[in-house]
């Protein structure tokens, strides 16, 4: 009896779905999905999805990794991902990854890096000859010391 019931809502399952992290729910732990989920929540804890919304009320505290992610709440982490959209009224602390793009709205606070990544291809000869530029530049730039003078002028 149990299995022929347990059989059927295992095929009703729909795993192309979109999951809900509510205002009112907070989740501690890690959190790895093929799916999608939309986050108006807390979460401690690293997120591994194939996309995530962070809704204006959502929050994150960990390590964020998906294919495509939008914030309009607030993240404190770092954040890998293909696509990266990024509303106004967003609040990230920590360094943002993308590989395809960029997207962000006048108004969000980010404290952290940005930087794309390679898209997994070794380093070209640009970009070698780029950090090279930059290495040597560094080298170049000369130390300013700044030394103060005072001239004393005696009364006669």
């Amino acid at each position: 009896m149990f299995e022929n019931l347990r059989s059927k809502n295992e095929k009703e399952i729909n795993h192309s779905g979109r999951s809900y992290v509510g205002e009112t729910m907070q989740l501690e732990g890690d959190l790895r999905s093929s799916g999608s989920i939309d986050v108006a929540g807390l979460m401690n804890g690293n997120v591994f999805v194939s996309e995530i919304a962070v809704k204006e009320t959502g929050s994150i505290r960990g390590t964020v990794e998906a294919r495509t992610i939008e914030i309009h709440g607030h993240i404190e982490g770092k954040i890998s991902a293909d696509i990266v959209i990024i509303g106004r009224t967003a609040v990230i602390k920590g360094d943002i990854l993308f590989k395809e793009t960029l997207k962000t709205e006048e108004g969000a606070d980010i404290d952290g890096y940005i930087k794309r990544t390679n898209n997994g291809k070794s380093n070209t000869e640009e970009d070698i000859a780029i950090e090279s530029i930059v290495e040597r530049e560094e080298e170049k730039k000369p130390r300013i010391i700044h030394s103060v003078h005072k001239e004393v002028k005696e009364a006669v």
